[in-house]
């Protein structure tokens, strides 16, 4: 895996820093976001949408309905944002179509993706959001070799 950092100092470097991911993304569609409870990953991931041209309101985390799909307005793309954390156990990820979700070949961000680890493709790129001692939020993106 090749790994590469991208520093968040303040939540107004937050458009700055979905671009530098988006410069990462090439052709991988499924994204895993892991980090604690607070680390930004909602936030982050609402940003990275609108830098992706979704210009619906994304302040809130999926949470209740697991799954929210967004679509581009500059490209018509799909997004899917995934929040497995309420789930129990795989089964229930595998009840909801999981599976369909990231062969859709849409994109695919998913935030405790622990959740359904054991199904996640092997190309799944994998990103560490973590809470520095100044506030600020250090990014690591894995892409797989």
């Amino acid at each position: 895996m090749t790994e590469h950092i991208i520093n968040i100092p303040t939540p107004a470097d937050l458009p700055a820093a979905a671009d530098a991911f988006i410069d990462l993304m090439g052709d991988y569609t499924v994204f895993a976001f892991n980090g604690e409870m607070g680390a930004g990953k909602t936030t982050f991931i609402s940003a990275l949408a609108r830098q992706l041209g979704v210009t619906e309101d994304l302040a809130s985390s999926p949470s209740f309905a697991i799954v929210n799909e967004y679509r581009s307005d500059t490209t018509a793309e799909l997004i899917y944002h995934f929040d497995l954390y309420r789930l129990k156990n795989l089964e229930e990820a595998l009840e909801i179509g999981i599976e369909d979700y990231f062969d859709s070949g849409a994109l695919c961000l998913i935030e405790w993706p622990d959740r359904a680890a054991d199904v996640l493709p092997l190309d799944t790129v994998m990103v560490d959001l973590a809470v520095e001692p100044d506030g600020s939020r250090r990014m690591s993106v894995r892409l797989p070799d």
